[in-house]
């Protein structure tokens, strides 16, 4: 499931910049990341506002395992806001621990992940990341969309 989002709107990536200003000139291809977390928050940002032909174009070849826009675009989830827990960079490969909230047939999970990456030809790609587990947010914790509100006021609504 994407979303409508205008390019003066805040961006998904959660940097707090406008869209226009963060990932779409990522998206539209007019500019490359220039980390690994610039990267990863440019394609979380891609999976929440539908461009798959994104998420391809930054994903390894040698590391898609026939992965295509058809099949990203078959998903039904609603992402709900990205932590970024860790990020390290070397010369030409470097790698971004996160956790991407989503909500989907009513049930709060995260992609937890430490996501690696390696520069080829001036241009930052995603090539794979080891999965990890996490739990859901306790009801009086900061709700996981970054609303500034408690856990149970807010994104936990959606379960019910």
């Amino acid at each position: 499931m994407t979303i409508n989002i205008s390019p003066t709107d805040l961006c998904p990536c959660g940097s707090k910049t406008l869209y226009q200003q963060c990932c779409l000139p990522l998206h539209c291809a007019e500019k490359v990341a220039q980390s690994p977390q610039q990267l990863m928050r440019s394609r979380y940002c891609a999976f929440v506002v539908g461009q798959f032909d994104y998420l391809i174009a930054t994903h390894h070849p040698n590391y898609r395992q026939g992965l295509t826009v058809e099949q990203l675009a078959q998903s039904n989830t609603h992402w709900l806001g990205l932590e970024l827990l860790a990020t390290e960079q070397r010369e030409s490969n470097g790698e971004v621990t996160f956790k991407a909230w989503y909500v989907e047939d009513k049930h709060i999970d995260a992609i937890y992940e430490k996501s690696s990456f390696v520069l080829v030809d001036e241009q930052w790609l995603y090539t794979e990341g080891k999965q990890m587990s996490t739990r859901s947010p306790a009801r009086n914790e900061p709700c996981i969309c970054h609303s500034g509100r408690k856990f149970k006021q807010c994104c936990a609504k959606l379960t019910h």
